[in-house]
């Protein structure tokens, strides 16, 4: 018995799935666990792997391809079985069979082809019906054409919109059947013309048109998502703003004694996650959500670190980051960000966060805000760290300096909650080796 392969939901927020491959062609023999497709979701590419054995009879859904859920991806079943009842549409086989042989009949036949073409034609947004006295009228005025224009052949549709534009139908290439001159080449004569010719008035007139030169680059499924989720954060989450200043000289003094120590290797945004962590215990109001009816408060900690990858941002999470070190936090955060740019992290391991952080300090940014991560109440923007006259004892001198925004939901948040979250970070990276302890 035939089976339909339908798309799985293979992550919380997924809508739709894109084919980004196949395993498998038709005629090949598949058994149950074999990964017959790889699936890009909106937050990696997934495997889907078949339940039940048999031959794969239709590949449905073709690579590159957009299936919401439940979709038909593919059939398998017994070869050479009946599977017309399970395609989607009923018999859309038979009716594609009998489609060359509806092509063959309008081809026999010039002229029953281009009064196909003008039925087409005859009804368009712009000039809407041409009814039969419109096309009468039509008639008329094609006889009143010189000599070279009447012997051209051309829907009644064109000939009205190349004359409304003084355009001489002998000097527009027709790409219908037999050099038939249709809406489309009256249209793109235009454009042509424009750009081989024209006055000084007119080239001005043109320098505020649309871009003809551009691209269309289709939206991934991530891109769909991340559209979609921050969209409804930014308009939805009453966001407010908080920024800080803080002194990393001793935070850089303790990385390179760190960092000198055998097989260690910590960053300062690991640094800034330890940190984070550390003042999300002593701040419970910042690790919480808006759920509606309640605020949920986090008592364990798990910081998401956003990474930026070709289509746009992931957001691992490290679970129970306020229980460990720098070293673990900075290897499990490379692992995380190296399977996020192969596309290769796990559902599992972007959700459950109770708090996100995003930084763009190695890209040369100094301060940014950020919108924040659902469903967290919070989510903090870490510029870089920059070379600045500070004042000590009364005097100037070099400083070490990096900013830090905290974005904060003020349904969840005040502005005193989120000032004294901010200042106990500032203390735990300012004191770097209190979190060692």
């Amino acid at each position: 018995m035939a089976i339909v392969i339908d798309m799985p939901k293979l992550s919380d927020t997924m809508e739709e799935g894109v084919i980004a491959k196949w395993n498998v062609k038709e005629g090949d023999t598949v058994s149950s666990g074999d990964i017959i497709a790889e699936v890009e979701t909106d937050k990696a590419t997934m495997d889907v792997e078949v339940f039940d054995g048999g031959t794969v009879l239709k590949i449905v859904a073709q690579e590159g391809d957009a299936v919401p859920l439940g979709g038909q991806m593919a059939i398998i079943g017994d070869e050479g079985e009946d599977i017309s009842d399970l395609l989607e549409g009923g018999s859309d086989s038979s009716a594609k069979e009998e489609k060359p042989k509806e092509d063959k009949k309008e081809s026999s036949s010039d002229d029953k082809s281009e009064k196909k073409e003008e039925k087409d034609e005859e009804f368009d947004p712009l000039f809407g019906d041409l009814d039969e006295d419109e096309s009468k009228s039509e008639s008329a005025s094609e006889k009143a054409e010189d000599d070279d224009d009447s012997r051209l052949k051309a829907s009644p549709l064109a000939r009205k919109m190349a004359k409304e534009q003084g355009y001489k139908l002998s000097d527009i290439k027709g790409s219908g059947p037999n050099g038939r001159i249709v809406k489309a080449d009256v249209e793109s004569f235009d454009g042509k013309a424009a750009e081989k010719s024209a006055p000084v008035k007119e080239q001005k007139a043109a320098a505020g048109a649309p871009s003809q030169n551009y691209e269309d680059v289709p939206v991934s499924q991530m891109r769909k998502a991340i559209a979609r989720r921050l969209g409804e954060s930014k308009f939805t989450n009453p966001h407010f703003y908080e920024t800080i200043d803080i002194d990393m000289k001793k935070a850089i003094d303790v990385r390179k004694s760190l960092n000198a120590m055998d097989n260690v290797k910590v960053s300062f945004n690991d640094m800034v996650v330890k940190a984070c962590a550390v003042a999300l215990k002593r701040h419970p109001k910042i690790n919480s959500s808006w759920l509606g009816d309640v605020i949920r408060v986090h008592h364990d900690v798990h910081v998401a670190v956003a990474v930026a990858v070709e289509d746009g941002l992931l957001t691992p999470v490290v679970r129970n980051t306020d229980t460990k070190g720098y070293a673990a936090i900075g290897a499990e955060v490379k692992e995380l960000a190296a399977k996020a740019r192969d596309k290769k992290l796990q559902p599992d391991e972007m959700e459950g966060s109770t708090f996100t952080i995003s930084n763009l300090g190695m890209f040369g940014i100094d301060e940014f805000t950020a919108i924040i991560n659902p469903p967290n109440a919070c989510i903090l923007a870490v510029g870089g760290i920059r070379d600045v006259p500070v004042v000590e004892n009364g005097e100037v001198v070099p400083g070490k300096r990096m900013k830090v925004t905290l974005s904060s939901d003020h349904r969840v948040v005040d502005g005193a909650s989120a000032a004294e979250f901010l200042n106990t970070l500032r203390q735990l990276l300012e004191n770097p080796m209190s979190m060692l302890l």
